[in-house]
């Protein structure tokens, strides 16, 4: 049977798990006593479930003429027509959001954006919000196989950064073989049970501090795939409270660089001292949060409030932890965040946030954003020119690998931070045309092309989803699309002449 499966295309075998994946809610409802929303999850299940069958017979044993580069046809068929499918139990089961809301809900959730148009989360059945939770995690999960074995073979996805100073492997990898196919088996096989692993460690961990198990759960997976997603509001409603928080902090660590998937376990963490982007994520995670604190400190004592030291260490964590939060796009805010404001009765300028969200998280990770090593490159050819500025004869020393990564890796990197904020304005123009007004398309555009739903409200507390209406919310899922396959791939995609090589 498995060897039969083997002959489906990929996104047929996609669209079979995500039928399966149905059964998970399905069981929750029937836990619950909601037998109705358990017959829809159990009726789509059964329906998507012969729709992939029909497909795959009808397209098995077809060999494309190119085979790696069709796996990025497989890579948008993905994240543009699987949604649709996913979204038919929310369409069916909540009478206020019709199909095109229900395929923004579940494309939000696919691309780990987190985006929703449910403002109240109470107001819908938990199996809705497992549902969510649980396409935001295979969508992670996704996003990790394709990258290593899709995205690396063809310099792509920020491993163009990578090639550029240490040389490409001609698409082998660590699998030797240069077959897509048999290597998203076998890396999907390699990170499955990591990935199965991470994420019931942080659920038991949040159990054990309070959380309901359904809570924990949803929360785990979450943090694990960046999306961000609560049933109950956010993290600062949780009973796990600020130790909860900051075992959510050191599993952001797996956002961050995607060596924390390949090296757990083998209990070699010496990596983190030499990772750039771990580097580039404190100077991120303790730089920031200490000028916030800095500056919420000296206005503290403007207003006359108390100095004790627990109301400060309450305030700086409130910010590194919801600036870790932002930086891996998974934009969950502190409990204590809203105390650190009240602390010296100044709010934290949005702006910053929105530029977290932008630096982003690790290559091959499930956060998005412009990436650290892209970032850390053209932070070090931006100190090499301030130096040759001082010294205009000098040679820039740490050997040649170095020299690269700050003269052809920064070049890659200006590219792509360059056609980044051009995909950022076209998004915003787009809003602007459809009466979104422009502080709301910058927030709603950065959301979206970033993948970090959350943070949309930063600059406008009061903004929603809802708002904006049909057609602003389909342009913000063209912007997930954009933010989650990358620009770079989806100029491959459509250029003609990279598929005629």
């Amino acid at each position: 049977m498995i060897a039969h499966l083997r002959n489906y295309p990929l996104f047929v075998l996609i669209m079979m798990i995500g039928a399966l994946s149905m059964i998970i809610p399905a069981v929750h409802a029937a836990k619950l006593g909601e037998l109705r929303v358990m017959q829809v999850f159990l009726s789509y299940s059964l329906f998507i479930l012969i729709i992939s069958v029909i497909l795959g017979l009808a397209l098995m044993n077809r060999t494309p003429r190119i085979s790696g580069r069709s796996h990025l046809i497989t890579i948008f068929l993905v994240y543009t027509v699987l949604p649709v499918f996913l979204a038919l139990p929310f369409a069916t089961l909540i009478p206020s959001i019709g199909p095109m809301q229900g395929y923004f809900e579940m494309l939000s959730s696919l691309t780990t954006t987190g985006a929703t148009l449910i403002n109240d989360p109470l107001s819908i059945a938990e199996p809705l919000h497992l549902w969510r939770a649980l396409v935001a995690w295979m969508g992670g999960f996704f996003v990790l196989v394709i990258a290593l074995s899709v995205m690396e073979p063809m310099n792509l996805g920020g491993f163009e950064i990578r090639s550029t100073v240490l040389g490409s492997d001609g698409g082998t990898g660590s699998y030797g073989t240069v077959d897509p196919a048999e290597r998203i088996e076998k890396y999907a096989i390699k990170i499955a049970p990591v990935y199965v692993a991470v994420t019931f460690a942080l659920m038991v961990l949040l159990f054990m501090l309070g959380d309901r198990a359904y809570v924990a759960t949803i929360h785990a997976m979450s943090i694990i795939s960046t999306s961000g997603i609560s049933p109950i509001g956010g993290v600062m409603n949780a009973h796990s409270g600020r130790l909860g928080e900051m075992f959510m902090v050191i599993f952001l660590i797996f956002a961050v660089s995607n060596r924390s998937f390949q090296t757990i376990g083998t209990g070699e963490w010496r990596w983190l001292k030499r990772d750039v982007e771990v580097r580039l994520m404190l100077m991120a995670v303790i730089g920031i949060p200490l000028l916030l604190f800095m500056r919420h400190w000296l206005a503290s004592f403007e207003v006359s409030t108390q100095q004790d030291i627990s109301a400060a260490f309450t305030a700086f964590w409130g910010s590194l932890f919801t600036v870790m939060s932002f930086l891996t796009t998974t934009g969950f805010e502190s409990a204590d965040w809203q105390t650190a404001q009240n602390w010296s009765g100044l709010s934290t300028p949005g702006v910053i946030f929105l530029a977290l969200a932008v630096m982003g998280g690790g290559v091959a990770t499930t956060a998005g954003g412009v990436k650290l090593l892209r970032i850390y490159a053209l932070y070090k050819h931006g100190l090499r020119e301030m130096e040759r500025l001082v010294h205009p004869s000098s040679v820039g020393g740490a050997g040649m690998a170095a020299r690269r990564f700050r003269r052809e890796g920064a070049f890659m990197a200006w590219i792509f931070f360059m056609l980044f904020l051009i995909g950022i304005a076209a998004i915003m123009l787009a809003l602007t045309f459809v009466g979104v007004s422009f502080e709301d398309s910058i927030a709603l555009s950065i959301a979206a092309v970033t993948n970090t739903g959350p943070v949309a409200g930063m600059l406008n507390p009061g903004l929603r989803y809802t708002d904006i209406g049909i057609s602003g919310q389909m342009i913000l899922g063209v912007g997930m699309i954009f933010g989650r396959v990358e620009v770079l791939a989806l100029i491959a995609l459509f250029n003609p002449n990279y598929w005629r090589r």
